[in-house]
């Protein structure tokens, strides 16, 4: 659906941000663009679907419920969730913590999300028209 587009563009914007950050050593805000950057496109993938999409920052709770109409991105998440638990708690980690997020998480939440972001490909090229 068109008027949901916005979620996707800012997601890739978030994720672009994210890889510029981690090349230059930002870690921990480069671990909160990628957050925002897969909760968008989880909302994205649920609004473009059902019309609508839960206000919440959990990406558990959005796993769940966008895992029904995309099976692969349940698998996803059953496969790399002690990743995606790390992506999930850069949202409040990195603002509100003196948590710093390592050169290795980072690179493993980055390639984790280029995955991610494949599974989404096949979600939304499986759309039903």
């Amino acid at each position: 659906m068109p008027e949901y587009e916005f979620l996707r563009r800012n997601a890739e914007g978030f994720y672009r941000n994210a890889r510029q950050l981690f090349e230059g050593g930002e870690y921990n805000l480069a671990a909160f663009n990628l957050e925002q950057a897969m909760q968008l496109m989880l909302k994205y993938i649920l609004a473009s679907r059902l019309g609508d999409f839960p206000r919440t920052h959990s990406l558990r709770r959005l796993f769940r419920e966008v895992g029904t109409l995309c099976p692969g991105l349940w698998e996803f998440y059953e496969s790399n969730a002690s990743v995606v638990g790390n992506v999930e708690s850069a949202y409040i980690a990195s603002r509100y913590y003196p948590v710093e997020f390592q050169e290795v998480e980072v690179r493993e939440m980055l390639s984790a999300y280029e995955k991610f972001s494949g599974v989404l490909r096949g979600c939304l090229r499986d759309r039903d028209p």
